[in-house]
């Protein structure tokens, strides 16, 4: 046969097809795409996944990111709103808890320059990797020209000149790229928005953008920037692990569930409250889970763990099974592995490695679709009839435990006590005896809930650290899903105000109410002025124990003396400890602010908060040593092996005891 002609040749071959093209730099690219991600939330309305940028401006990100989201601020198909704040940690912070609050259906990025600004951002975005939250983050990078180098704030190696303070970034970030061209975009942005979306991957995303590369153009395809539904990855169950996990339950008299962060995150409330009603198992709640079903549920027995209830914990050191959902299991839950030892744990999580922990069985999924596939597998089975008349007994003791505990003071009510235990430690703490000592975090809280008739449904709580998540995770009451967001996966202090703004943005028509002890208000508080300029109320209640009240506790159950926590046990100066005005401090940033002197003025104070249209600080000194003693478990603190001081050796006496009871 003949070769065809070349004209024929031509004739066969397909017809070329051009795609149309923009010219844009990377910055404009990149912010242009990210305006053009929507999603479809649970009550049907479409939003932007994005809902803005957090931006503090430098020589690294004003030219090239700043003059693109100025572009897109205002456009009038897809707008993008840029915010700007006053810390780069705190800005993270609140990108991260708008994520946190929208159950990672919705969240922001984050722009800063180089330098400092950069390196701002390590500490948030390990909180947003330990937690498996999504957050985007666009640091400015130095020039890959390298014609000015060293560039003001650059870092130099003298061994690796690929190597910038970006590169710290990389332990905590989930994906992270070096764009280092422009058509690198249309490769990163996918991969970066599949960690951002995807149950099993999700945290933060660290595209570090050099600035000359941010303002150099290309000709992108146009369809990379048509508005799109963004699809959420998770896994489904398989049947093999269900079938064993079915017939490990089968065979449980006295299972208990472990309610986590993945039942909201996977908008599986239903699910949970499906299963434990015709399976009859009581459940209890991590940090992170509290709040997936009310706290009234009948079978709720609260926290777990070190911060537990005492009807969790007694429930969960005579359970056979725990069935562990969304949880990452760190050691606040397990009591350090000391809690249920003995039980076998089936482990649902869309995160294979989170489902490895403590010898479980696995079943790697998504929390609803496990859920309800493994009820349609277990059929009619039910928990023991002696365990559930365990379980509600407990359950309902607690609760009215929890109301007692936060009910307002009687004239003189516990006038001779001197002493609490300390729910961390479960050591003795010193109190002020008499009726003039001060409150303690349990009756804020309560005073706080008692504010609002309505107020577990109304209110979101936020804090972080110290010792108020201990209280919180036993003592509030909790009527919705994200009605408490408490950070304590990290457990980072500085986080309260900011993630307090992130929820604020995320959820306008809730009251949002950051409880926060001294100490961490001095670590970040900048984003009280934030707030007020965005409009974003916020009631903050500064709990002022003078120091940091949770560790010096910690540090004397340890045998150790009270020592640098306590503003009166540090290294002072002639002219000694400061006494801080956090209601004047508050005022200077912009915010309403009062300082209280009772529960009762507190309670008069929360009224005028409440009815405030602006950021509203309420200050009150508490008692630094005082915890509610109901409840907690051993948790694992090293303690010196060898000592001059006998509280230190009986103190690691106690620890010995303590590992002996871990999962081995």
């Amino acid at each position: 046969m003949n070769a065809p002609t070349p004209s024929l040749q031509a004739q066969q071959a397909p017809p070329q097809r051009s795609v149309p093209t923009v010219r844009l730099t990377t910055a404009q690219a990149l912010v242009r795409w990210m305006a053009a991600q929507f999603v479809r939330l649970p009550d049907g309305a479409e939003a932007p996944l994005f809902g803005g940028v957090f931006a503090i401006f430098g020589h690294g990100n004003v030219a090239g990111i700043g003059e693109a989201l100025y572009a897109q601020r205002d456009d009038p198909q897809l707008p993008l709103p840029t915010l700007r704040a006053h810390n780069e940690q705190a800005m993270a912070h609140a990108a991260i808890a708008f994520a946190k609050a929208h159950f990672r259906r919705r969240m922001m990025a984050v722009t800063t320059s180089i330098g400092p600004g950069a390196t701002n951002l390590v500490t948030a975005a390990a909180l947003a990797h330990v937690n498996r939250l999504p957050v985007l983050l666009l640091p400015g990078d130095t020039f890959v020209s390298r014609a000015p180098d060293p560039v003001l704030q650059q870092i130099e190696d003298p061994h690796d000149a690929t190597v910038s303070a970006n590169d710290a970034l990389r332990s905590v970030s989930r994906y992270f790229d070096r764009i280092v061209h422009p058509a690198q975009l249309l490769s990163a942005l996918p991969r970066a928005l599949r960690v951002l979306t995807d149950a099993a991957l999700c945290g933060p995303v660290t595209l570090a953008l050099p600035q000359d590369v941010q303002t150099l153009a290309f000709d992108y395809p146009e369809p990379f920037f048509v508005r799109r539904m963004v699809t959420f990855h998770a896994p489904a169950p398989l049947a093999t692990e269900l079938q064993c996990a079915a017939e490990l339950l089968r065979g449980a008299r006295r299972p208990l569930l472990i309610a986590g962060g993945g039942v909201l995150y996977g908008q599986a409330s239903d699910a949970l409250a499906a299963f434990v009603r015709r399976h009859r198992v009581p459940f209890a709640e991590t940090q992170a889970g509290k709040g997936a079903l009310k706290w009234d549920e009948p079978l709720n027995c609260g926290a777990l763990g070190v911060t537990g209830s005492p009807a969790a914990n007694q429930l969960a050191a005579h359970a056979d099974v725990v069935i562990a959902v969304g949880t990452r299991l760190q050691d606040f839950t397990t009591g350090s592995h000391s809690l249920f030892p003995h039980a076998r744990v089936l482990a649902i999580n869309a995160n294979l490695f989170d489902t490895l922990k403590c010898d479980a069985l696995a079943i790697c999924s998504d929390a609803a679709p496990a859920l309800d596939a493994l009820s349609t597998q277990l059929r009619d089975w039910c928990s023991g009839a002696d365990w559930q008349r365990e379980a509600l007994q407990a359950a309902d003791g607690w609760r009215e435990a929890m109301l007692n505990l936060t009910a307002p003071a009687t004239p003189n009510a516990d006038a001779d006590t001197d002493t609490d235990t300390d729910t961390d430690t479960g050591t003795n703490a010193d109190t002020t005896a008499g009726s003039a000592r001060l409150p303690y975090d349990a009756d804020l809280i309560g005073a706080v809930q008692r504010s609002h008739p309505d107020s577990p449904a109304h209110d979101i709580v936020v804090c972080a650290a110290g010792t108020l998540p201990a209280e919180l995770h036993k003592l509030w009451r909790t009527g919705a899903p994200g009605g408490y967001h408490v950070e304590y996966g990290f457990s980072c202090m500085g986080y309260e105000i900011a993630g307090g703004l992130g929820v604020k943005l995320a959820r306008p028509q809730r009251e949002v109410i950051v409880m926060v002890g001294d100490g961490s208000y001095l670590m970040m508080n900048s984003e009280i002025a934030t707030s007020v300029m965005l409009g974003a109320k916020l009631i903050i209640v500064v709990l002022d124990n003078r120091g940091y009240g949770c560790i010096n506790r910690l540090q004397q159950a340890c045998g150790g003396e009270p020592f640098n926590n306590m503003l009166a046990d540090c290294l002072q100066g002639p002219l000694g400890a400061p006494a801080i005005d956090f209601a004047a401090h508050a005022r200077a940033l912009g915010a309403l602010a009062e300082h209280v002197d009772s529960v009762d003025a507190f309670a008069e104070a929360m009224q005028r908060a409440r009815a405030a249209r602006q950021t509203y600080v309420i200050s009150i000194d508490t008692d630094a040593s005082r915890t509610t003693a109901e409840g907690g478990w051993w948790w694992e603190v090293a303690v010196p092996e060898t000592s001059v001081r006998p509280q230190v050796d009986a103190a690691r006496e106690a620890y010995r005891a303590g590992k002996q009871q871990q999962r081995r």
